[in-house]
């Protein structure tokens, strides 16, 4: 979807709504989208904020009486990218002005790309205009990464960095983080710092204790009755 919005702005999905749990990729995907639009298409006007800066902006604007001029400078972007939308619920006036500025991009064929960590009909206090207007496009789940494509996440950053682990270690990180791509980096990292530190191939007992409060919350099971 995204890719297809490169090709061809305003007219492939429109709306494009991603959304996604914390750490999987949604912020990452709709910049890439704004980087490859400005590569392709040249002299295009794009616009990303999160949805709590686009808020900050309108509250700024009334507060100054300078609302109609921000509604100028909006209408007139060609690509607009707002993130974690989520946070437009219960601002009443901010999703007024967001209605309006949607429905003027919207009509000249302007593209919007929009993420959540919900779909749209879980955003509560969302007015039921904007709403509708999010579930007419094309409504993306990015959901979790199962364990092979995890471990291929692991093998990739650790080439990056230049690092080996054998793949007991790169199972057990894999199969104790699942919900959070930052978290298995990060992961990584704190192996990578302690491998570098002591200058010696890490064991997976070893693993197993640097990474102590990253596993904290697995559930243990510790014996059959308790099973």
């Amino acid at each position: 979807a995204a890719t297809a919005i490169v090709k061809d702005p305003g007219r492939a999905y429109n709306p494009l709504f991603v959304y996604g749990g914390v750490g999987l990729g949604k912020t990452h995907l709709l910049q890439a989208v704004g980087n490859e639009v400005n590569k392709t298409h040249g002299k295009k006007n794009i616009k990303y904020l999160p949805a709590e800066r686009f808020t900050s902006e309108i509250v700024g604007a009334i507060r100054n009486h300078q609302i109609e001029s921000l509604k100028q400078k909006f209408q007139r972007i060609d690509l607009l990218i707002v993130d974690d939308v989520q946070f437009l619920a219960g601002k009443e006036k901010t999703q007024e002005e967001f209605f309006h500025l949607f429905n003027a991009l919207y009509e000249k064929d302007k593209q919007i790309v929009l993420s959540s960590d919900r779909p749209p009909k879980a955003i509560s206090s969302l007015a039921e205009r904007l709403r509708s207007r999010f579930e007419g496009g094309m409504i993306a789940d990015i959901s979790l990464p199962d364990l092979e494509t995890r471990i291929a996440i692991l093998k990739t950053k650790a080439s990056e960095k230049k690092i080996e682990f054998n793949e007991d270690i790169l199972n057990y990180i894999a199969s104790n983080i699942q919900k959070n791509i930052r978290e298995l980096e990060g992961a990584l990292n704190r192996l990578a710092t302690h491998q570098k530190i002591y200058g010696k191939p890490l064991t997976i007992e070893t693993a197993k204790e640097v990474l102590g409060s990253f596993t904290v919350n697995l559930p243990r099971i510790s014996s059959p009755k308790k099973i």
